[in-house]
């Protein structure tokens, strides 16, 4: 919803393309969770589930959010319904913790392609459902109708949820996280770690942020624009993420994680070629589905080797501390789109996002030698 339908419902009601681009900004609870990671990763019911006991409720509150988005929408508040948005993000953050958290407990190592693929491609199949049916619809439910349909569906999923018994932890299993996590930042090869993290999506971010609004500034209706970007651009996305999962489980994960990122390099010079012709629907679509299918296997190879370098004492907490580097690294790319389109055009945008996205290949090298320096035996 925030990623396709927020963006077209504030361009309806005439806000800049500058202030679109800071919407980045609502999801700042994605930058911070790693201040009460620790939290999740140490307390929670061993009855119930240490991971459960932070996801269920959470579920319930994110679905109440929803609601009160819906109600700010109807009555036209557009502060109001922001605000409630950024705590939907804060939310859907701290449950975040607590799935990675329950993902890293559960899963192999050679289960992480398939895991990945199915934490990728589930919430994948949430943004098909809001961004592309729930948009579709817009004329009959209206944009309150959104928030509302997505308060409906997260309500069903604790039903998925409440039968999965947790083996509970040993006591050995639960060390000092913030010591050990202290510990992790130090380790040999760590510093490339995060710099491989935080620049793989700097490019992709910058074109997410503008390519609809390209498009809708060409003149394509918001109805059509959310079928393409939140249907067939979403199941092309998750083709990709199945077929980012199956490189994950059959090569090595770096090696997967390189192919994929230079094919998505490749077809980001398509969205530049569109920028400068005519975007017809048919080259538009086309290079839309390729951009989408190539970032969604970058992801969930890139999801799979981040988890593989995880300490699994503190899965939770480690895993939030890459995924807030990731999230760090690529939130300027979406900040400054707006900026960048209104100062030197969408041509300008698009030809850099290719170009950082060629640059982020130049940090294989060191990176694959730093991973061999960490798996050699000393």
């Amino acid at each position: 919803m925030q990623v396709v339908a927020l963006p077209l419902y504030l361009r309806e009601r005439g806000i800049s393309r500058s202030s679109i681009g800071l919407l980045s900004f609502l999801a700042l609870p994605w930058l911070f969770k790693l201040l009460w990671a620790p939290l999740v990763d140490r307390f929670g019911s061993e009855r119930f589930g240490r991971r459960k006991s932070w996801i269920v409720p959470l579920q319930f509150a994110f679905a109440g959010a929803a609601m009160a988005g819906a109600a700010a929408c109807e009555r036209g508040a557009l502060r109001p319904m922001l605000v409630t948005v950024l705590v939907m993000n804060l939310i859907a953050a701290t449950q975040d913790i607590a799935v990675d958290g329950l993902a890293v407990d559960v899963l192999g190592r050679r289960e992480l392609g398939e895991g990945n693929t199915a934490q990728v491609v589930g919430y994948k199949i949430g943004m098909l459902i809001s961004g592309g049916l729930l948009v579709s619809l817009n004329d009959v439910i209206g944009w309150p109708g959104i928030f509302v349909g997505i308060a409906v569906l997260c309500l069903l999923a604790p039903l998925v949820v409440l039968p999965f018994r947790e083996s509970p932890p040993v006591e050995a299993e639960r060390p000092q996280v913030l010591r050990e996590l202290w510990r992790a930042v130090r380790a040999p090869g760590t510093g490339w770690l995060l710099v491989f993290c935080g620049t793989y999506k700097v490019g992709e971010t910058m074109v997410d942020a503008m390519f609809k609004l390209f498009l809708q500034d060409w003149g394509y209706p918001s109805a059509q624009l959310g079928a393409w970007f939140g249907t067939y651009g979403m199941a092309f996305s998750i083709a990709g993420s199945v077929a980012g999962g199956a490189l994950a489980m059959r090569w090595d994960l770096l090696r997967a994680v390189g192919l994929t990122a230079v094919a998505r390099a490749v077809s980001l010079f398509g969205v530049v070629a569109l920028s400068v012709t005519s975007p017809s629907s048919g080259r538009a679509l086309a290079v839309l589905c390729a951009e989408h299918f190539f970032a969604g296997a970058l992801t969930t190879a890139m999801f799979a080797y981040m988890m593989s370098r995880v300490d699994r004492r503190i899965g939770a907490s480690h895993y939030t501390l890459l995924a807030t580097v990731e999230v760090l690294g690529k939130s300027p790319g979406g900040w400054s789109s707006g900026f960048i389109v209104d100062h030197y055009g969408y041509p300008a945008l698009f030809a850099l996002a290719a170009f950082l996205s060629v640059a982020y290949l130049a940090v294989f090298p060191p990176m694959r030698a730093s991973a061999r320096a960490v798996t050699s035996p000393s």
